[in-house]
């Protein structure tokens, strides 16, 4: 009996009398996999060794927090500090997750039972008990304040009322932290008051949304997810209170956006208006704005045995594997039109799609984009926070995200493979190694640069570190049953036992109370079942005696990204060389004739018996007709020139262009006018300052809604261009790449204003020159035109298109012009690129050449007695 992972593998090898040979076969294979399976695996040394290593990192940051900012929300790790909401830059939405309730605090409680740092739970139990407020005048995320601080509330209330029955310490428990979860689920409720039942995005803790001091409920959309994230905690603190309102709300913005899926496809879109129920984005995927609608169907399910969200999941699940689902890939599509891709990137939040497939039972399509994950973060250290369909950088920030390590978690328990404890030391080192500093873990800005920002989101320390320290974990090692429990999505605890010991509240039942026509519309269209539609996994009936089925799988998207592949040397015989022009870049059309190009002090002579095995080999001349190329698309800087007194034209600051409305490139002279900062400054509501900005371009605030939607509202205001600036602090041109702004998905047509977007540094530079001066005008205009700046040649693209030059043509002079040589010779490879006088000089040398070589023959000399000896005359030089 050999174990691998959890999982028991008998072989068993008989022998006949005529099968010695077979038996041979099979004991030679028997070996080979052994070998690869001891490659991966990992001993309880060295299982042991990582663990501790996941607890010091840990106690570092949540150390750091402790000492360097608690009772702040979040832990300033560069500037080792507490961040105040009020007391640093705003971040526009990103500062709505903060509360002035010790963030970082309550999402961590449950951690640390996990890690069996109990003592330490105690005292963090008493700390959030007798420090934190939940009734301050501060406007936060609904969706954030539910699954961090509800969540972080409930999960640590369950842990302590577990450790109390245990009798051994939190004796002085009574379920304070329940009452402190019922109080913030009461403030929480307002956001509810809507005619739909979707709630409001925003809530103030203290006025709630509608009071005339809650500087918020002018929002008009949300996200799916964010409606769709409620029912785990709001089903929890209904049962454990037993306040039935929380699970009642928290059903009905389920069953809005159930009603208001596409029938023809099942998809829901992103973003959908709180009041009319109509979709606002309706692109739909299963990463950012979606992903947790779709994973809280599945987990309601597990919690609460209502079997009414499991179909509703079964439902949109056959049809993200038919229309989203494109193995490894996982790509948005129109939810009315889901055939085709509405773009060509993904982002990192999709990462915990997999894990959720382990749940659903369908191991082969998480294997598959699991691994594609994986050979990303190979290539870019993390996984950016989008990249493109070719595995490049799209939007290089990571912010630490737990997604990946939850679904190597998931992969791991369910298949007992021990790559996945590969995958997860290769987390840990790159932690370390990239985004560890002295006062914490801080989140890198570009995964290109490897720059940090200054922030450690909380989720960090309640998602992450849970994840890690379980997966080098066993069952036996940890102070409570995990699979007693579901995750919510910020991995806090609920007991699975809630819908046995807990019974659903009065009317909580989703259909009971519809009308007919809204029963059938709830009720499920009966979708084709597979095997697990209604049971869990098992590997022994997905794949029977195969333990290696996952590197089966993977193997096919070992090198997807080429990071690791194996180098061989390609026969040269073998290589055909294309005539046509392909417009690929020139190095790229030669890597795709077979032709990989090394420079000569680089190459390493490796066995000559290689060499022997191919004769024939010739020094080969190719010509190169060069044309121009059309340019491929690129962000072209733009520039804010400050041209008014005392600036003068002198202060340029870079900026990005965007994909919709005006297009300044096309503008001879810019445009120009004076700036204005808009308010609200996310400009995402109505312009409260419309008067004051008419004929004015706007300075907006990245956040809170989309680039379009505050074009659109400044448009309406009156406005003649816009300024987007970062949200992000410290963001600068010098340090993050630019990038093109997009659309909201919908036709931007209407958007007619030029628009152009700053990072943080310039945009500060912006906004203290307004302050300083009153009035200040700026010209918007593409960079290489700012006003003083000298014009440069623009280099010229090219494609190369390669062919044998014919007999006799060098000799005529017909190939004139730039030219590459392209040598093959024994062990080594030359290009080498000529210019005109080069040439000419080696044409004069070839008309010497053929006038020698015509005399040797006619006078019939030997090639050694010919006059030109010191120069390049043998039989190869004729192509």
């Amino acid at each position: 009996m050999k174990r691998i992972g959890n999982k028991p593998c008998k072989i068993m090898i008989q022998s006949s009398g005529k099968g010695m040979i077979l038996q041979t076969l099979l004991i030679i294979s028997l070996l080979g996999w052994v070998k690869c399976q001891e490659s991966q695996s990992m001993t309880p040394e060295e299982k042991i060794a990582i663990r501790d290593q996941i607890i010091e990192m840990f106690d570092h940051a949540y150390g750091s927090y402790m000492k360097y900012a608690y009772p702040a929300d979040e832990l300033m790790p560069l500037s080792c500090r507490g961040r105040v909401r009020g007391q640093e830059p705003n971040r526009g939405d990103i500062d709505d997750s903060l509360g002035k309730f010790s963030l970082t605090l309550i999402d961590t409680l449950d951690t640390l039972v996990v890690l069996n740092k109990l003592d330490e739970f105690e005292d963090a139990v008493q700390k959030a008990v007798s420090d934190v407020r939940l009734d301050n005048d501060v406007v936060v995320s609904v969706f954030e304040t539910n699954i961090r601080v509800l969540g972080g509330l409930l999960g640590a209330h369950v842990m302590a009322d577990l450790l109390r029955q245990r009798g051994e310490r939190m004796q002085w428990y009574q379920d304070e932290l329940l009452h402190m979860a019922k109080e913030l689920g009461h403030r929480l409720l307002p956001a509810f008051n809507t005619t739909s039942g979707l709630p409001y995005p925003k809530v103030n803790l203290r006025y709630g949304v509608l009071n005339p001091l809650s500087r918020t409920g002018t929002e008009s959309d949300t996200c799916t997810a964010c409606a769709g994230t409620m029912i785990l905690e709001f089903a929890a603190l209904s049962r454990l209170s037993g306040e039935t309102v929380f699970e009642e709300h928290a059903r009905k913005a389920l069953d809005v956006l159930w009603d208001r899926r596409q029938r023809g496809s099942d998809l829901v879109g992103t973003v959908i208006n709180i009041h009319n129920e109509e979709w606002v984005r309706r692109d739909s995927g299963v990463g950012a704005g979606i992903d947790s609608y779709y994973e809280y169907l599945m987990k309601a399910y597990i919690l609460l045995g209502d079997n009414v969200f499991l179909e509703r999941f079964n439902t949109h699940y056959s049809a993200i594997m038919k229309y989203i689902s494109q193995p490894p890939l996982l790509l948005n599509v129109h939810m009315h039109n889901p055939t085709v891709s509405v773009r060509s990137w993904m982002d990192s939040l999709l990462a915990f799609f997999p894990g959720l497939q382990v749940l659903r039972g369908d191991l082969k399509p998480a294997i598959e984009t699991h691994e594609m994950l994986y050979q990303v973060t190979k290539q870019h250290k993390f996984l950016p926070e989008a990249f493109t369909t070719e595995f490049r950088v799209h939007w290089g920030q990571h912010l630490l995200r737990p997604e990946f390590a939850e679904s190597t978690y998931y992969l791991y328990k369910a298949t007992g493979d021990p790559y996945y404890l590969r995958v997860g030391q290769s987390i840990v080192e790159k932690l370390n190694a990239y985004a560890r500093v002295p006062c914490g873990f801080a989140a890198v800005q570009d995964v290109r640069t490897g720059t940090h920002e200054d922030r450690m989101d909380s989720f960090f320390l309640a998602e992450m570190f849970k994840y890690l320290y379980l997966l080098f974990s066993e069952k036996s090692e940890l102070p409570i049953d995990i699979d007693d429990y579901i995750f919510t999505t910020e991995a806090h605890l609920l007991p699975v036992s809630l819908s046995t010991t807990k019974p659903p509240c009065p009317g909580n039942d989703t259909v009971r109370h519809l009308t007919l026509s809204e029963t059938e519309q709830a009720v499920p269209i009966p979708q084709e079942e597979d095997l697990f539609t209604h049971s869990c996994p098992s590997l022994e009936t997905l794949f029977p005696n195969n333990p290696s089925f996952a590197k089966t799988i993977r193997d096919g998207y070992k090198y997807l990204t080429g990071v690791g592949r194996a180098v061989h040397p390609l026969p040269i015989r073998e290589i055909e060389l294309p005539l046509h022009d392909n417009g690929m870049e020139p190095v790229e059309f030669l890597k795709s004739m077979g032709i990989s190009l090394t420079p000569l002090n680089e190459i390493i002579v490796g066995d000559r018996k290689l060499h022997k095995e191919h004769k024939g080999v010739y020094r080969v001349k190719l010509v190169a007709e060069l044309s121009q190329t059309p340019e491929e698309e690129e962000v072209v800087p733009h520039a804010v020139q400050l041209i008014s007194p005392p600036f003068l034209g002198r202060t340029v600051l870079t900026a990005g262009p965007a994909k919709f409305g005006m297009d300044l490139t096309k503008q001879e002279h810019g445009v120009k006018g004076s700036i204005l900062k808009a308010s609200p400054y996310t400009a995402c509501g109505p312009i409260d300052n419309a008067e004051e900005l008419k004929g004015k371009i706007a300075l907006a605030l990245r956040g809170d809604c989309m680039f379009a939607a505050k074009a659109r509202q400044l448009q309406e205001a009156g406005a003649t261009g816009v300024i987007f600036i970062d949200h992000r602090e410290g963001s600068n041109s010098e340090e993050t790449p630019l990038f093109q702004m997009v659309g909201d998905g919908d036709s931007t047509d209407d958007i007619t204003l030029p628009l152009v977007f700053v990072f943080s540094r310039e945009g500060a530079m912006l906004t203290g020159a307004l302050e300083e001066h009153q009035n200040v005008d700026v010209l918007l205009l593409p960079k290489e035109r700012q006003l003083g700046h000298d014009k440069k040649e623009k280099p010229i693209g090219v494609n190369i298109k390669l062919r044998l030059a014919e007999e006799g043509e060098l000799e005529d002079g017909t190939a004139r012009g730039p030219t590459l040589e392209f040598v093959l010779e024994k062990e080594q490879f030359l290009i080498k690129e000529e210019d005109e006088e080069e040439f000419e000089h080696r044409e004069q040398q070839q008309e010497f050449c053929t006038e020698a070589a015509k005399l040797r023959r006619t006078e019939q000399h030997s090639a050694g007695s010919s006059d030109c000896t010191n120069f390049d005359c043998g039989p190869d030089t004729n192509p």
